[in-house]
């Protein structure tokens, strides 16, 4: 079975160290694992119920249809002022009210290990939003402080391990809830 996953990072900085995290986590990538990235949060409107009507804006319509598309999410994510960046945040809320999102499988990824308060939040807000938390998929990785690039972090036998890891627990959780369906 070919898995097909959707990652997000939360930053909207071109040197964002979770954004060079997903895209080596995507190439870290095992065969039958289809890691795509997704772009474009930084292109939602700001979440306002009045546009979610008949004809949602397109970019909030692209972002549901890729979440729908895929079998599980992949969030790596900033913290801001003990929050969730507000980027992140405003692409979740246009989730809530979407049939794509409930019961899908979500990793959250954290850059930073000091950075707790934004993973707590982001954990509640996806438990409410009903998404299926796979808590072996939720891992640290040291990357704070370090600057590396894709390939370092590609290379680096801890960071691959665990973003490999993420992706490997994910897969494991899917393909677990795929069987138990089939039963």
């Amino acid at each position: 079975m070919s898995l097909r996953l959707l990652a997000v990072s939360g930053s909207l900085r071109a040197a964002s160290s979770n954004s060079r995290a997903i895209e080596a986590l995507a190439r870290l990538a095992p065969a039958g694992v289809e890691v795509e990235i997704y772009r474009g949060i930084g292109e939602l409107p700001f979440f306002n119920l009045d546009l979610d009507g008949e004809t949602p804006p397109a970019a909030v319509r692209h972002w549901r249809e890729r979440v729908g598309a895929h079998d599980g999410l992949i969030i790596c994510s900033p913290e801001y002022a003990h929050g969730v960046a507000g980027a992140m945040k405003n692409a979740l809320d246009w989730l809530v009210p979407s049939l794509e999102f409930p019961e899908k499988p979500v990793a959250l990824v954290n850059a930073s290990p000091g950075a707790r308060f934004a993973q707590a939040h982001m954990r509640e807000t996806l438990t409410v939003m009903s998404a299926r938390m796979v808590d072996e998929a939720c891992l640290a990785i040291p990357l704070q402080g370090r600057n590396l690039t894709v390939e370092q972090m590609v290379a680096d036998p801890e960071v691959a391990g665990l973003l490999g890891a993420v992706i490997a627990a994910l897969a494991r959780a899917i393909d677990s809830d795929a069987e138990a369906g089939a039963g």
